[in-house]
């Protein structure tokens, strides 16, 4: 298999650098428009997210980004609540870093985006909110029952970048297990806006996958690699 982790010349992912937020240009939103037509059952985005000067560097674009987003489909609803004074909300989802995605229907799967979508990750949000109005994340009966047959709590982690094209398809193969498995949790975290969890984890490459904290491996892996990746976590636990 090949090379399907992105690095620097160092070996080292370039996460310092957060290129320019560009929203949807008018023939994106045409194209998406299409790939909307697609949805059959509602899916909700939560968004927790604050003012730049109360310390979320790119929450106004996220905000930005998914009004877009919404607009482009009645199927889609946006739900937006702020970090600091929803704190029930807050609490209930778990969240402790903003901005946040909760990409749900009418249940909480567990999955989760950290930051902005932006680059090759609005791909990921795209495939997810298609996917899950559809109810087809696209795997295969044999490894759907791989997955249900996990029986111990998982924490899936993804981290990626805008800028690395092997980094949705890790993402999405995240959020695959965590909708088909309710002791599975995904995130997908865009390291660049989180450095200290970049640094804590020793992201060297994305995209990066952490599994319960001390488990990981680098590269975008086919759906039947990262199902055994996690099952053999799951049955390490005490």
């Amino acid at each position: 298999m090949g090379n399907t982790a992105c690095f620097n010349e160092t070996g080292r992912q370039s996460i310092d650098i957060m290129p320019e937020v560009i929203m949807l240009k008018e023939e994106d939103k045409l194209e998406i428009q299409k790939r909307l037509k697609d949805m059959k059952d509602p899916v909700r985005l939560t968004l927790f997210t604050q003012k730049l000067d109360q310390g979320c560097q790119y929450c106004t674009e996220t905000e930005t980004l998914l009004k877009e987003l919404a607009e482009l489909s009645d199927k889609i609803e946006l739900n937006m609540l702020n970090f600091v004074t929803d704190t029930e909300a807050k609490e209930r989802y778990g969240i402790e870093r903003i901005p946040s995605i909760i990409i749900e229907d009418t249940q909480d799967y567990g999955i989760r985006y950290y930051g902005i979508p932006s680059g090759y990750e609005f791909a990921t949000l795209l495939e997810t909110v298609i996917s899950m109005s559809k109810n087809e994340f696209g795997l295969p009966d044999e490894l759907r029952k791989k997955v249900e047959a996990i029986d111990k709590p998982v924490h899936i982690q993804v981290f990626v970048t805008p800028t690395c094209p092997y980094c949705p398809g890790a993402a999405f193969t995240g959020y695959k297990l965590a909708r088909y498995n309710e002791l599975i949790t995904a995130d997908t975290i865009e390291v660049s806006e989180f450095p200290g969890l970049g640094q804590k984890y020793q992201v060297m490459g994305v995209p990066k996958v952490v599994i319960n904290e001390e488990h990981s491996f680098e590269g975008a892996l086919p759906d039947e690699q990262f199902i055994e990746k996690v099952t053999e976590a799951a049955a390490q636990q005490e």
